[in-house]
């Protein structure tokens, strides 16, 4: 019999939304348990995260951060969502990241220092450096390890969620309101299989950027949330936006380390590999045009020239100390090869960021009784078509608070998990070649990156789609039979959700902020 957990919270990864939510919810007297796939709690998009957060800056207020965020987002924001960001937000960072958890923001004379990054109309980011992901999941981690009403549980996978209409064994809950009692679990270390049930579950697995060829997200971005939701049939909404950032290192031995957006709102131009500035001819912003179409200008200047990078030069435009204001940057540069303080950095665009995923309203509920998603997996609509630079941490925090809020003011009444039945097996298992695994990964990133990556056609999507259904057949039969490992769960999952994207850019016919569609092909 597999191992059985009980609390009033799961939370299913540990970034800074699921981490805020667990924190919030065990201070309001809620007994939560948090799982993650990582060895690390902290690990994840949010350590990595290198830019800042965004709140309010001195000569600042709401209404000029909304209307930033509603003009990045190309007008299709969710209006009430912006409105609760933009008020809510910036005193949610004061409360808990200044003052309670005391996270040391950069600041001169006592007083907070503020940068800016593309297409915002204030310095109004808070940073520590380049690493401002690492500093809030560092001390946001110790918090929540250190709570007596938090149980972590790392290197644990989640399979699949729990819903009472599909998995229970009494015949009589289809006729019911479908809701989500939970999930199975894999421990990795131990190949068990484990049942957690709570009151509420929450996804906070982060986005899918690995389902691309060139990604900044770490290895295990590859949607597992977003899949996991559809499949209980919560609605998901914006799969088909992805944004992706302008500037990752170009260097074999990088794997798409981040090149902040930072760097360029303090004042580094981006060069072809002659040299020549060119992001004039696209945008009269240049540098501090939205990623979009700093993305687009630069994938159309590599495809011109022939090229497979183009040159970001911050040596001869800053007039500050780079190894003290970058120096995460520079360091890792530095261990290639490159001085940053000297010469441009080679960089090419990658898959960031997933503007979509599984909707929410704006206290992180989703569409099947019980869920909420919150981060990255979940479509609040404050990003619209297109997130505005920086917002991510603001709208994980904040989300996550109010996940937590919410949750404490709901009563679920008697739940049925005693008719669960445990994970049931194949009868026959195989064990999973690593091979095929490999080699499926590398069809699903080269249809996504060629076909639905940052510049579509209606051409081909469709090749992606017919491409993609029919490697998803083979999979799921692979799935089926296999001894479940957290590799065949990803892929499972990445096929998934790489399908979710297609189907979602092939129904949008209106070329929108991220979901470009090139002129004058043929119609989707």
């Amino acid at each position: 019999m597999s191992e059985i957990f009980y609390s009033d919270v799961l939370i299913i990864g540990s970034g800074i939304a699921g981490a805020t939510l667990a924190y919030r919810a065990a201070e309001m007297g809620l007994k939560v348990t948090l799982i993650t796939r990582g060895k690390e709690p902290y690990e994840g998009n949010s350590y990595y995260a290198q830019g800042g957060i965004v709140t309010l800056g001195e000569d600042d207020k709401p209404e000029l951060l909304r209307k930033d965020i509603i003009r990045a987002g190309s007008g299709i924001n969710n209006m009430e969502a912006v409105k609760v960001i933009s008020e809510e937000g910036p005193k949610i960072v004061k409360k808990f990241l200044i003052e309670k958890l005391k996270i040391q923001f950069a600041s001169e004379n006592g007083k907070l220092k503020y940068t800016r990054e593309a297409a915002h109309s204030r310095r109004r980011i808070l940073f520590v450096g380049d690493e401002t992901g690492k500093a809030i999941m560092e001390a946001l981690s110790s918090a929540v390890s250190s709570h007596q009403n938090i149980k972590i549980f790392t290197n644990h996978t989640a399979i699949d969620l729990i819903t009472n209409t599909h998995h229970s064994k009494d015949p009589l809950e289809i006729y019911r309101k479908p809701r989500c009692l939970g999930a199975y679990v894999l421990d990795r270390e131990t190949g068990e299989i484990k049942r957690f049930f709570s009151k509420f579950t929450a996804l906070a697995t982060g986005g899918l950027g690995r389902i691309y060829l060139h990604t900044t997200n770490p290895e295990g971005a590859r949607g597992d949330g977003y899949a996991m939701a559809s499949r209980t049939g919560a609605r998901t909404a914006h799969m088909e936006y992805i944004q992706f950032h302008p500037t990752s290192l170009f260097h074999r031995d990088a794997d798409g380390f981040l090149i902040s957006e930072a760097v360029r709102g303090e004042g580094a131009k981006l060069l072809t590999r002659e040299g020549k500035p060119f992001l004039g001819k696209y945008t009269e912003e240049e540098e501090l045009a939205p990623r979009d179409i700093v993305s687009r200008a630069i994938y159309e200047e590599m495809h011109q020239r022939g090229d497979n990078y183009v040159l970001l030069d911050l040596a001869s435009h800053a007039d500050f100390n780079i190894s003290s204001r970058f120096p995460q940057i520079h360091e890792k540069c530095l261990e290639l090869g490159i001085d940053i303080s000297k010469r441009p950095i080679p960089v090419v665009p990658a898959a960031h960021y997933t503007i979509g995923g599984v909707l929410v309203d704006t206290w992180g509920r989703t569409s099947l009784d019980g869920l909420y998603a919150v981060g990255e997996v979940s479509c609040t609509g404050v990003h619209g078509a297109n997130r505005l630079a920086s917002t991510s941490l603001l709208e994980g925090l904040t989300w996550g608070w109010r996940g937590a809020e919410d949750m404490r003011k709901r009563d679920t009444g008697d739940l049925p998990f005693e008719d669960i039945p445990p994970w049931k097996r194949p009868k026959r298992e195989y064990y999973v070649d690593p091979a095929l695994i490999v080699q499926d990964w590398v069809n699903i990133k080269h249809t996504m990156w060629n076909y639905a990556g940052i510049i579509r056609t209606g051409r081909r999507l469709k090749r992606a789609l017919s491409d993609l259904e029919y490697l998803s057949h083979r999979i799921e039969s692979f799935y089926r039979t296999a001894r479940i490992n957290d590799e065949i769960i990803g892929l499972r999952n990445g096929i998934r959700v790489a399908l979710l994207v297609v189907r979602s850019a092939i129904r949008n016919k209106k070329s929108l902020g991220a979901h470009f569609l090139k002129e004058n092909e043929e119609e989707i």
